[in-house]
């Protein structure tokens, strides 16, 4: 029996839980049984037992750059999971040289909505190192306009959720239980989330939120819910992706506010479980969601029409029953079945196979 084709998987680990490491996983999940492929991941964050700042991230580099250099040539692909800006630089950069060095073909996977502003700004190491990628693909239509407007094609292959981890519940009438579950970064901007709800708390008093996620302005947002005298409001941290499944039971209507996205796993996992979702229309999310179709949309950066949106929804009842059927709808297209097949097709491209296998990855 002929050994399987080794693909490696450079990517975030699931102790930096997000989008990421979440898709990573779910990736080497489904190709676990598979005849042909074996994924493996090496992890672009590796632990390390220093304390000092630098040279934590000095050993990290170190460490990480050692194991590419051990895995690398052993491997049949490289698929390269990748962010902007620094996180390109750190995480992506290394595993893209030493596949050169050692004559593998790379595959970058982009994930981040902030693509132009990276390739406006980081010119030496953008679009000169994306154009000797031997394929590029991307997770939406919004991120494969801006590469095409730059001269790259890339695939598109959505990411993908196993919808059987969550439980779709029949919210009829919706309750003021609100849920935002965005890390805590200056783009995700949970702030206006914060300040949403206090609009939404002076008509519905009985409103609940709750705050799932961690991040550098954990403090300072709940400064902010303080201020804002908000009391009915409950920061639960960071949680595992076995663990959130609960959370979006507990809620009725998904909030979210990020200042710059591109195809957010939460508002997928959200169709799923039956929560309407109410966001502003920021970069991928705008072909996500159809406007009070599959969702409502909000010009970004206006909080106050954001609360307006959900107490619409609270208030009525047909416009969110048919928002969270079409949603329901919605969701199966983010199954891993037909994801997969597209991966498998992908790499059969790559390797050069005669035909992508017959072999079907049992997903999950």
């Amino acid at each position: 029996m002929n050994s399987k084709i080794k693909i490696l998987i450079v990517a975030p680990s699931m102790r930096n839980f997000g989008g990421q490491s979440i898709q990573a996983k779910n990736l080497i999940d489904a190709f676990k049984n598979d005849e042909t492929f074996d994924l493996e991941l090496v992890e672009n964050d590796p632990t390390t037992f220093l304390q000092i700042k630098y040279l934590r991230t000095l050993a990290k580099s170190v460490k990480f750059w050692l194991k590419l250099i051990k895995k690398i040539p052993k491997s049949d692909l490289v698929h390269v999971s990748s962010a902007a800006k620094s996180g390109y630089l750190v995480a992506t950069i290394p595993p893209f040289i030493i596949s050169k060095l050692f004559r593998k073909p790379v595959l970058l996977h982009y994930h981040s909505g902030e693509l132009e502003e990276h390739i406006k700004k980081w010119k030496m190491t953008s679009l000169p190192v994306m154009r000797r990628f031997e394929q590029v693909v991307v997770p939406s239509e919004f991120l494969a306009k801006i590469f095409a407007d730059f001269g790259i094609r890339a695939e598109i292959i959505a990411n993908f959720v196993d919808l059987n981890k969550f439980k779709f519940r029949t919210r009829n009438p919706l309750r003021p239980f609100f849920l935002s579950n965005r890390n805590f970064e200056e783009h995700y901007n949970v702030a206006d989330v914060l300040r949403a709800f206090q609009i939404i708390s002076q008509k519905f008093p009985q409103a609940k939120l709750i705050v799932v996620g961690s991040g550098k302005k954990e403090q300072e947002l709940k400064n902010l819910a303080t201020e804002l005298k908000l009391k009915e409001v409950e920061f639960v941290g960071k949680v595992t992706n076995e663990q959130m499944a609960s959370y979006y039971d507990r809620a009725d209507i998904y909030l979210n506010a990020s200042l710059v996205d591109n195809m957010p796993v939460s508002l997928i996992e959200s169709f799923a479980c039956g929560l309407p979702v109410v966001s502003y229309a920021t970069g991928g999310i705008n072909f996500m969601i159809e406007n009070r179709k599959t969702g409502i949309l909000i010009p970004k950066g206006d909080y106050k029409a954001l609360a307006k949106a959900a107490i619409e929804l609270l208030e009525d009842n047909h416009l969110a029953q048919q928002i969270i059927e079409n949603a329901r709808i919605e969701a199966k297209r983010y199954e891993p079945v037909g994801i997969i097949k597209k991966w498998r097709k992908i790499y059969g491209q790559m390797l050069s196979l005669p035909t992508a296998s017959s072999s079907e990855a049992k997903p999950f």
